[in-house]
């Protein structure tokens, strides 16, 4: 189970989380988890490319590693990138200091202080030191869901066409799991929310 809209309460209950952008200009900032990968990370490149669309992929280390022309494909897109961790751990179920020092591995390949947990899990004491070194911690106002099986891609589609309006950050994945469901997610967000005058930018 997990919340396709971020409830309110819960944003205001953990400030030390970003989970939107505070504005009232019509932005939205999609943000790509647990690439990069050629099957798909690519794709996304040139649908963004088609509306001048700027976003954030959030890297697991090792596919940075095997894959690193895809990486730099992202870069020369001009979006932003953040750490996912090297090996895509789940913080909840990490001892500390594995958990940091996969980060840190991570950063290796990915420079900069964005970085969303994996899952969204992060424990307090790993959420501190994170902090401590200067880390932004992203999270979500709109989770697509992308990543269910249980769900089709028209359902998906529609999760972020609802919830979706200023400021939201959205997270989709650039994964072989996700990817039935992103390729009619994205370009059909794409094209709803341009039609209507918004932007598409990269959390910087």
């Amino acid at each position: 189970m997990y919340f396709v809209k971020t409830p309110r309460l819960l944003q205001l209950l953990l400030p030390h989380f970003e989970w939107r952008v505070p504005t009232k200009e019509q932005v939205i900032y999609l943000t790509f988890d647990d690439g990069p990968i050629p099957e798909v990370t690519p794709w996304v490149l040139e649908t963004l490319a088609k509306y001048d669309a700027r976003a954030t992929f959030f890297c697991v280390g090792d596919n940075v590693r095997k894959y690193p022309e895809v990486f730099q494909q992202v870069l020369n897109g001009g979006h932003s990138v953040g750490n996912h961790t090297f090996n895509h751990l789940n913080g909840w179920k990490t001892e500390d200091g594995v958990y940091l020092e996969n980060v840190a591995q991570c950063a290796q390949y990915v420079t900069g202080k964005l970085f969303r947990p994996p899952y969204g899990r992060v424990r307090g004491q790993q959420r501190k030191q994170l902090r401590e070194a200067s880390y932004r911690i992203i999270l979500w106002d709109v989770l697509s869901g992308d990543f269910d099986r249980s769900i089709n891609p028209e359902q998906c589609r529609d999760r972020v066409l609802k919830h979706a309006g200023p400021g939201s950050i959205v997270v989709l994945h650039d994964s072989l799991k996700s990817e039935p469901n992103l390729r009619v997610t994205l370009p059909a967000v794409l094209e709803y929310f341009s039609k209507k005058g918004y932007k598409f930018l990269n959390i910087s």
